[in-house]
């Protein structure tokens, strides 16, 4: 009589370990970090700002292929920290206010949109065990709760840093596409502040450059007076 076949034993060998260990939350949100540290000091040494303001190459100052290409470079940029004033600035100065406009819109989506499935497939299962203060708490609700609007309201207002934003949205349950569409919305305004002081930097007296100073001077102090107001309400709660 034959032997009866045994059963398949559940893989339990050093390669499904190391698999488990390389995939669990806390080994992504390492990698996270390792990202962002990499991308951190890859802004310090190049110095990308610089670059996509004075060292861009002659022959992409105009076009279509042109603002696209700088859209994506803005984008990149953005997920490495370069200050997105800075980069508004330059979109303005190389295209104008109406090309520079749309470039610098297309690049903060993108970049937006990177750091978000950054935070989201490398992070959130990791931070959202660390949700235990009550500002953390607080801000995970709203945008878990109303992430559109929320989200909105955060680029409206410049008080919080983009990346911060981005990633603060990740570890939350906000969507992906109300995440988009509310940061594409709401950074129209300032972006557009900014685009337009690049494009008139040349002429520092005229109407419009003094029209979009005044407005990134008195968003910038609006953000400061609801930042103020929030604290002192969540103190208080």
């Amino acid at each position: 009589m034959l032997d009866p076949v045994p059963a398949a034993r559940p893989a339990t060998g050093l390669a499904v370990r190391c698999t488990r260990a390389l995939l669990s939350p806390w080994s992504r949100f390492s990698l996270l970090v390792a990202v962002l540290l990499a991308a951190a000091a890859t802004t310090l040494l190049l110095d990308p700002q610089r670059l996509l303001a004075r060292g861009w190459p002659a022959q992409l100052s105009g076009g279509a292929t042109a603002v696209l290409l700088f859209g994506l470079a803005y984008g990149v940029s953005t997920v490495a920290f370069v200050p997105r004033p800075l980069l508004n600035l330059a979109a303005g100065a190389l295209f104008g206010s109406q090309a520079g406009l749309a470039a610098a819109l297309a690049g903060t989506v993108l970049g937006a949109g990177i750091s978000f499935g950054l935070g989201r497939v490398l992070g959130q299962d990791a931070l959202r065990t660390l949700l235990r203060g009550r500002w953390l708490k607080a801000a995970d609700g709203q945008l878990s709760r109303h992430g559109f609007r929320s989200m909105l309201a955060l680029r409206l207002f410049p008080g919080v840093p983009f990346a911060a934003a981005n990633y603060c949205a990740a570890v939350s349950r906000m969507g992906y596409p109300p995440f988009l569409v509310a940061t594409g919305l709401g950074s129209i305004p300032n972006t557009a502040a900014y685009v337009v002081a690049g494009s008139e930097a040349s002429s520092p007296t005229s109407p419009a450059f003094l029209a979009a100073m005044g407005f990134i001077v008195l968003t910038g102090v609006g953000a400061a007076v609801v930042a103020w107001r929030k604290r002192h309400r969540l103190a208080a709660d």
